[in-house]
């Protein structure tokens, strides 16, 4: 019998009958079903279960469901983003490692991610720009309680060098310092290719090109970049310092750069430089051996690598301190010893 809704005329019109009733209940219950099954079945992986994901502070929604797809935890990343919007669980993502056991359904997954079960809190550590290996060890030792000879043993281990990808003698320069969100239980495998891998993405195409342009290679990029980190830590001079040193290469000059002496006596307990220093039979003696360093002395920041990429165009050859945070340039000798000469007059009031 078909369902009357009475008009504003007082007429009547037969709209539904209790047929088209049933046949509505009916699409929207398959509706729900379809819902039900694509978002509440359990999803299975091929893997051994559990399967780690971390997500690191500041990772969206959909770098988690990338990850997910990735990791063939999730068989369709459209799926997971339709349940993702309609419950609005995109802004409640929390960073944390997370062990996903096999057969979790999509809502489950997000219920995972959304509430307090990460296994591991993060650690904000900053590693300083021109960090010495050792004192990176020593930062990670005090912050993730990884023995820091762990880290220093990897940082010359052959083998583990090669699975990075790299042909070096010590991961020392390859390391880009910076500050991280690390967690507790993070080996230091895990930390050095991820402190490897935040290097190499420095390296674009673009910067391969740039390097072709100047004949350097990332090698000896990075080696005057830690060159450049051991003079200053004023970023405004930065690429002024690179232009000295592109110059002195140009010329033939040594570079006569302190900091690689420095390098040398790093593990002295009086560290200042002597006129027996300059001496020491080193390919690193500066003064001693043309041109630059067989390896970076330090771990450079991005700041000095992009100076030594893009090198400021002057005539200096010479600086030295001002006595503030920064360096007089010279490009004469003449006018350098005179900078000189006020740098100590300069250290003598201060005493």
């Amino acid at each position: 019998m078909p369902i009357k809704y009475l008009l504003k005329n007082n007429t009547r019109l037969d709209i539904l009958t209790r047929k088209d009733l049933y046949i509505i209940a009916i699409f929207f219950g398959f509706i729900l079903g379809i819902l039900l099954f694509t978002f509440f079945t359990p999803n299975y992986y091929k893997y051994q279960s559990p399967i780690r994901i971390d997500i690191n502070r500041g990772e969206t929604l959909n770098d988690l469901i990338d990850s997910l797809y990735i990791k063939k935890i999730i068989p369709s990343k459209f799926n997971m983003k339709i349940i993702s919007h309609l419950f609005n669980y995109d802004r409640k993502i929390r960073a944390g490692r997370y062990f996903i056991p096999n057969g979790l359904s999509y809502i489950k997954l997000l219920n995972l991610f959304t509430g307090t079960n990460s296994r591991n809190s993060q650690i904000l550590i900053t590693l300083p720009e021109g960090i010495s290996q050792s004192y990176l060890a020593s930062l990670i030792q005090k912050n993730i309680n990884i023995d820091s000879a762990k880290i220093i043993e990897l940082s010359g281990n052959k083998s583990f060098i090669n699975s990075l990808g790299l042909d070096v003698k010590n991961l020392e320069g390859y390391l880009l310092p910076e500050t991280y969100y690390i967690y507790q239980d993070n080996s230091a495998e895990e930390i050095l290719r991820r402190l490897k891998f935040q290097m190499d993405k420095i390296f674009t195409p673009e910067i391969e090109v740039r390097m072709k342009l100047l004949k350097m290679t990332k090698n000896e990029i990075l080696t005057l970049a830690s060159i450049i980190n051991g003079e200053s830590t004023y970023v405004p001079e930065f690429k002024t310092i690179a232009g000295v040193y592109y110059n002195r290469l140009r010329q033939g000059m040594l570079l006569q750069a302190d900091p690689t002496i420095e390098y040398l006596i790093r593990d002295r307990e009086n560290n200042k430089i002597t006129l027996r220093d300059l001496q020491i039979d080193s390919k690193f003696n500066t003064y001693k051996y043309e041109g630059l360093p067989p390896s970076p002395i330090n771990n450079p920041g991005k700041d000095a690598i992009m100076a030594a990429l893009f090198p400021e165009k002057h005539k200096y050859l010479y600086f030295v301190a001002d006595g503030k945070e920064g360096h007089i340039f010279s490009a004469t000798y003449e006018q350098h010893q005179l900078n000189v000469a006020k740098y100590r007059k300069w250290l003598r009031n201060q005493n």
